[in-house]
C-alpha cells in the first residue's frame, strides 16, 4: 500500500512564506464532479506512469487534485481485485469526510476492466501473501501474529499486534507496521468498526493467531452483532 498526500514543502516559492491553509470546498457534489474532469484529463499520463511502473511519475498532480476535494483526504493507486487497478480515496474513517467521499464515489464513473474506486482502504485478497518494504527491509505480513481479546458485550476486538522486526523499528515505522496488517487484512471500514484497542507486542504473545484467522473472528463477529457498532481508540 502507498499512501500519498501533498507535500506542503513542495514548490515553495520561499522557505520563510508559510504554506497557505488549503480551502474546504462549501459543496462536496460539484467538488467531486470537479476531480472526476480533472482525473480524465490526467488518466492517459498515469495509465502511462503506471504502464512504466513509475507511479511517482503522477503522485503529485493526483494529490493535488484529491486536496481540492478536500485537503485531508488520502489517495492511494493499489492492484484492483476486481479490475488491474484501484484508485482509492479515503477519509480514513474520519466523519467530517464523509460527505466528500461520499460524493466522490457516487460520482466516480463506472467501473471497468481496468479502473475500480474505493472510498476507503479494502482488504487484500490474501495479506499473508505481502511484503512491505521499509527502506532497505522487506517485512512479510505472514510472519505478524496478533493476539485478540473479543469484548462480546460490545461487539468490539483488542489487539496486539506482533512481527519479529517490530523492536527493530523506529517509532513511526512501528506505528505504521502495527495498523498496515490489520487495514491489509481486515479493510480500513471493518477494523474502524471492530477493533478497540490496537498495541504493537515486540514478543509474540500467548495464544496468538495468524491475520486470516483474525479475518474470519472479527467478520464472525460483525455478522453475529450487526446492530453494535465499535471503533479503534
Amino acid at each position: 500500500m502507498r499512501w500519498f498526500r501533498r507535500r506542503r514543502e513542495d514548490d515553495l516559492p520561499d522557505p520563510r512564506t508559510a504554506w497557505p491553509e488549503q480551502a474546504v470546498p462549501d459543496d462536496p457534489v460539484a467538488a467531486a464532479e470537479r476531480f472526476w474532469r480533472r482525473w480524465a484529463e490526467m488518466l492517459p499520463e498515469i495509465s502511462a506512469a503506471l504502464g512504466d511502473r513509475q507511479p511517482q511519475r503522477v503522485e503529485g498532480e493526483l494529490a493535488a487534485a484529491v486536496a481540492e476535494l478536500h485537503p485531508n483526504l488520502h489517495v492511494s493507486l493499489e492492484r484492483g481485485q476486481r479490475a488491474i487497478y484501484a484508485l482509492v480515496v479515503s477519509g480514513q474513517e474520519d466523519p467530517a469526510l464523509r460527505p466528500f467521499t461520499d460524493a466522490w464515489k457516487a460520482a466516480a464513473p463506472p467501473e471497468d476492466a481496468i479502473w475500480e474506486y474505493h472510498d476507503s482502504v479494502p482488504p487484500v485478497p490474501d495479506p499473508t501473501g505481502v511484503t512491505v518494504n521499509l527502506g532497505t527491509r522487506s517485512v512479510a505480513l505472514a510472519d505478524v501474529r496478533v493476539a485478540a481479546q473479543v469484548d462480546e458485550a460490545d461487539g468490539v476486538v483488542d489487539v496486539a499486534v506482533h512481527h519479529p522486526l517490530l523492536g527493530e523499528l523506529d517509532a513511526a515505522t512501528r506505528a505504521a507496521m502495527t495498523f498496515l496488517p490489520l487495514d491489509a487484512t481486515l479493510g480500513e471500514r471493518l477494523a474502524a468498526k471492530r477493533l478497540r484497542r490496537v498495541e504493537a507486542a515486540e514478543t509474540e504473545p500467548a495464544g496468538a493467531i495468524t491475520l486470516l484467522e483474525l479475518r474470519d473472528l472479527v467478520r464472525g463477529l460483525d455478522e453475529e452483532r450487526p446492530e453494535t457498532v465499535g471503533g479503534a481508540d
